[in-house]
């Protein structure tokens, strides 16, 4: 059975973060090591994640790709989940991304988040206006699905083969974007609906918020150059699907 490793990034968020180790707990495949990664808070973070015994690392340095990247690095696990501090998991969440990630073909699994705040409203619009146009668009750039960073899990050894791509320096990437872009198209990494985690409502709590995710989205793309282009994702992902038709027999000479 495959270990696996949680890697929990934070930043003043004690009574998210206080629910999401609570959630971990409960899980039906504990996990074999929860790893909180402190990006400076100042407020009770660090003795939340103590208490619930979590590997406490100290990232000084601000930055959410920065500070999963340290958490990455340090997992012994062969699967690294990654989860963010207001992520809030159904008790079998784990089991089920594990089960997944059975199939050597697949290198990543991902899931939707709901949000488990911010009225009905919010509820309501939440999938038409942020879920469900993340995926969709994402997924067309990229040429298969991104990773959601509240809700993912890779192979430690998909980590290994990527992490000096990973633009882990930059305060201003999408790290979730960014990680994905650093996937080969033509790496199959699942979207599961039934992997989805409860959120906070973050997202969309003002225009503030979704300017700063728009900005940082277009700067993600900007960094990645021609990894980022469409045209050649997707001219990758084909030439590989013909050699893999070619090889199994289905082109003919």
């Amino acid at each position: 059975m495959p270990s696996v490793s949680v890697v929990v990034p934070v930043l003043d968020d004690a009574d998210h973060l206080r629910c999401c180790l609570d959630a971990l707990a409960e899980q039906t495949r504990r996990p074999d090591e929860v790893i909180v990664v402190d990006n400076g808070s100042h407020d009770d973070s660090v003795a939340v994640a103590q208490a619930a015994g979590a590997i406490v690392l100290t990232e000084r340095v601000r930055g959410i790709a920065r500070a999963s990247a340290r958490g990455y690095d340090r997992a012994t696990g062969d699967v690294i989940v990654r989860l963010d501090a207001d992520s809030v998991p159904p008790p079998d969440w784990v089991a089920r991304a594990v089960r997944i990630l059975e199939d050597r073909a697949a290198v990543a699994v991902t899931g939707p988040g709901r949000p488990h705040d911010g009225g009905p409203i919010v509820r309501l619009v939440w999938g038409a206006v942020y879920m469900r146009p993340y995926f969709a668009l994402v997924s067309a750039a990229l040429g298969r699905p991104p990773l959601f960073g509240s809700a993912m899990a890779m192979r430690r050894d998909t980590w290994l083969a990527i992490r000096g791509r990973a633009h882990r320096e930059d305060p201003e990437v999408h790290d979730d974007v960014d990680l994905s872009m650093q996937l080969d198209p033509a790496w199959r990494v699942v979207a599961d609906r039934a992997l989805a985690v409860q959120v906070s409502a973050r997202p969309l709590s003002g225009l503030r918020s979704a300017f700063v995710r728009t900005r940082r989205a277009f700067h993600t793309f900007r960094v990645n150059g021609r990894r980022a282009n469409p045209v050649r994702r997707w001219a990758r992902r084909a030439r590989v699907a013909v050699r893999e038709r070619a090889s199994a027999g289905w082109i003919h000479r």
